[in-house]
């Protein structure tokens, strides 16, 4: 088992780094002014200078990639320095599936809708190539790996704890058992209850809004008086 463990550790490292290098793959291809434009990852989403036709421009930066990119370096950070914290073995899956999830959009959506292709002129098309989906699918692979690599080091951990741990889905449904009885404890209000306290938020808001108007108009008074001295 802590065979298997160290080789999900090891393989969510390199799926980790295999998406970041992905980032420096071609991306998308700008067609401007009868010319092709291909653009990596990084320069999506930093920004770079692109020469079309003799002049050269200043490509403005893609939050969305840009936000991914930064996404994708810190899960491949933690998964790297889990080896020696293993509090940082939660982060990376929880970093990884919103970062996988985030970067499916990207590659299901229109590419104008993420790609910003300012200040490129007589723009006609604009593509994806293939490695934006094939980002996607190995983030969430890292996703995959990471959690697996999470699960079984805690169930290491439970045996040889001998029993005085509780595995994660056990802490989980504990959890949601109590959380279920402590529901059941709540003393709902009756409707006429429910109303009363209604009224009585509802006049209090219109008290207190009428004390600020009054309070507001009163200070405008006093500074046209002051500013007709």
């Amino acid at each position: 088992m802590k065979t298997v463990n160290r080789i999900c550790h090891i393989l969510a490292v390199i799926f980790g780094l295999g998406s970041l290098v992905l980032f420096f793959m071609r991306f998308a291809t700008i067609v401007s002014g009868g010319n092709e434009v291909n653009l990596v990852g990084a320069q999506l989403g930093f920004g770079s200078k692109i020469t079309v036709n003799g002049t050269e421009y200043n490509m403005a930066i893609s939050s969305d990639i840009l936000f991914c990119f930064l996404l994708t370096a810190i899960s491949f950070i933690i998964s790297i320095f889990s080896f020696k914290s293993k509090k940082l073995r939660y982060m990376a899956p929880a970093i990884g599936i919103i970062d996988a999830v985030y970067m499916l959009v990207i590659a299901l959506s229109a590419p104008e809708a993420f790609v910003d292709r300012r200040p490129l002129p007589d723009i006609t098309s604009t593509t994806y190539s293939p490695y934006v989906l094939i980002t996607a699918i190995a983030l969430f692979a890292f996703t995959v790996i990471a959690a697996a690599y999470l699960f079984i080091d805690d169930y290491i951990e439970v045996k040889e704890s001998n029993g005085s741990k509780k595995t994660i889905m056990r802490r989980v449904i504990l959890f949601f058992r109590d959380y279920k009885s402590e529901v059941k404890k709540i003393v709902w209000p009756g409707w006429k209850d429910v109303l009363k306290n209604t009224v009585i938020v509802l006049i209090m808001c219109l008290l207190i809004g009428v004390l600020i108007w009054l309070i507001d108009f009163g200070l405008g008074k006093l500074l046209e008086l002051i500013l007709q001295a």
